[in-house]
């Protein structure tokens, strides 16, 4: 949320899961509709984000949230709200 905030781009916590617990989402509203990011593990263990969605309707990232919170009740979601679609992510971090 840091680095979107020092890149000029608005960060919320847009739902709240368990304070030790749910895999973490990030929802990144922009120009040409949303990209959804969840939980990936790499081949060498570490821990970052994959692109579940890119340039979808708004509609269709709440869906997919809905179902993941279905089976996850805490389920943590992030929102990014950059015009340039930026999610703020360094490469060790998302594949």
């Amino acid at each position: 949320m840091r680095r979107c905030s020092a890149a000029g781009a608005f960060a919320a916590i847009s739902r709240k899961g368990d304070e030790s617990a749910g895999a973490v989402f990030v929802e990144c509203l922009h120009g040409n509709g949303a990209d959804l990011y969840g939980p990936h593990t790499f081949d060498d263990g570490r821990r970052g984000f994959e692109k579940l969605l890119s340039g979808a309707p708004y509609m269709d990232v709440t869906e997919r949230i809905e179902r993941e919170a279905s089976f996850d009740r805490d389920l943590w979601l992030v929102t990014v709200e950059d015009r340039d679609g930026r999610a703020f992510f360094t490469a060790d971090e998302y594949e």
